[in-house]
């Protein structure tokens, strides 16, 4: 699974590790992306999305309605 959040868009990001040494190695910040599913009221059916926990907040602010809509706009689906 591509660890990219469908609501917010974020990927993970990368950077190093830093010994004590200081010696940089290379490494990745991952997202914090959960499967969840909503049940849409306008599709009238279940969604799954892969969304971070910031997208989960997002959904619970902006409700799973406008943020599905502005998924099929961008995506085209769901």
């Amino acid at each position: 699974m591509a660890r990219v959040c469908q609501v917010t868009g974020a990927k993970p990001g990368f950077g190093h590790s830093i010994s004590h040494s200081h010696r940089r190695t290379n490494r990745r910040f991952d997202v914090n992306i959960q499967r969840k599913s909503y049940w849409v009221p306008s599709l009238g059916r279940k969604v799954t999305l892969t969304v971070s926990a910031r997208g989960i907040k997002t959904i619970d602010q902006r409700g799973i309605d406008a943020v599905v809509a502005e998924i099929i706009a961008r995506e085209g689906h769901v």
